[in-house]
């Protein structure tokens, strides 16, 4: 699977408070949760995310508590995958739970600027910044990983599998 979007970018220890703040936490609804992502580190997100796009941060992206509320949100919001430096343990297995699909590249997060492109490809790991014609190596998802992603997280893959 590819995917190609725009990027927003943010810093070091983007923490799930900010992804999707508690005081919006009443409901598991991915379409409105997304009405409220991101929106304590980036008004401006909801107004301007596109299908697609993607999120790209520095270290300890996901970090704070555990609500699983964060990759829900990100990925109801129409992110096709996060790339960060490196990811909070308990997010980055909400997020493949929830399939929302991430990647953990140091050098493509630290490069990439808000507004680039980038075409990620999850079965290579290949991350490729078409604006600055650029390519980093990325560990390709495992096949059962892709296939939990592919069925929209692991409760569905479970579904499917009983």
């Amino acid at each position: 699977m590819i995917v190609r979007g725009n990027v927003f970018k943010y810093g070091d220890n983007v923490d799930t408070d900010v992804i999707i703040p508690a005081r919006h936490l009443t409901t598991s609804d991915p379409a409105e949760l997304a009405k409220y992502c991101m929106e304590d580190i980036d008004s401006d997100f909801v107004k301007n995310v596109k299908p697609g796009d993607i999120i790209v941060a520095t270290k300890n992206f996901g970090c704070g508590s555990s609500r699983e509320h964060a990759p829900i949100a990100i990925k109801g919001s129409g992110i096709s995958c996060v790339i960060a430096s490196s990811f909070a343990r308990i997010f980055y297995r909400n997020a493949i739970n929830t399939g929302l699909p991430i990647m953990e590249c140091a050098p493509a997060a630290e490069a990439a600027e808000k507004g680039d492109i980038l075409e990620i490809d999850f079965e290579t790991g290949i991350i490729t910044n078409i604006t600055k014609n650029e390519k980093y190596q990325s560990v390709g998802f495992p096949d059962f990983i892709q296939k939990i992603i592919s069925a929209g997280g692991l409760l569905n893959y479970r579904k499917a599998q009983v």
